[in-house]
């Protein structure tokens, strides 16, 4: 039996635990602020829901996806609805050829496993999101960070930071500190996060 491709192994784990944390996530948490600015616990569930699992199902099977889409509805069982979704979008991974070549945003094409880092890396980040806004004591598994930590050093450009877009600006984090807290610190939250001091 071949081995599981890394990829897949880091995507797996990546879901499972974004499906780990949303069940432990109360009805009565929705409206709780997040260290995404101006993002309640309910907002970040239906970026997860509604256009995270869409588009990454659409990249997993070589098309484009399409970020402009309006969120979807989604139900009061948020955890059923994200391991349907899932699962949908784990069984289009499995079935392709990771190294088939894909469109990139630019033009130009790359190997379809690429498609990969940012979904792990959305994962990872948003987990911690969801820990911290409901006051989850969970440990997160601290490869899935260090993976999103190094791809997204590679790819995330200065004008992207800043007021009204997509991500804030680097809040600097020492060396030694945990997987998360970089990870965090990189996409511009503050590690340090916690209700009621911001939001």
């Amino acid at each position: 039996m071949a081995d599981k491709d890394p990829a897949l192994d880091l995507m797996e784990r990546a879901v499972a635990q974004m499906a780990d944390v949303i069940a432990a996530i109360r009805p009565d948490q929705a409206e709780l602020p997040t260290p995404c600015e101006n993002w309640p616990v309910r907002r970040v569930l239906g970026h997860l829901l509604g256009q995270i699992l869409p588009n990454f199902t659409v990249a997993a099977r070589g098309a484009t996806p399409d970020w402009q889409a309006s969120e979807e509805e989604f139900g009061p069982d948020w955890a059923a609805e994200f391991r349907t979704r899932a699962a949908e979008l784990l069984a289009a991974w499995h079935s392709a050829d990771l190294d088939g070549e894909a469109p990139v945003p630019g033009g130009g094409t790359a190997p379809l496993r690429a498609r990969t880092d940012q979904q792990i890396t959305e994962f990872a980040m948003h987990a911690w999101d969801l820990t911290r806004a409901t006051g989850q004591d969970r440990e997160l598994d601290p490869e899935l960070a260090e993976h999103g930590l190094a791809w997204s050093k590679r790819i995330l450009e200065p004008e992207f930071r800043g007021t009204g877009k997509a991500f804030g600006l680097e809040i600097p984090v020492p060396d030694d500190a945990s997987a998360y807290d970089r990870l965090a610190g990189w996409f511009g939250r503050d590690p340090h996060w916690k209700p009621g001091l911001t939001g």
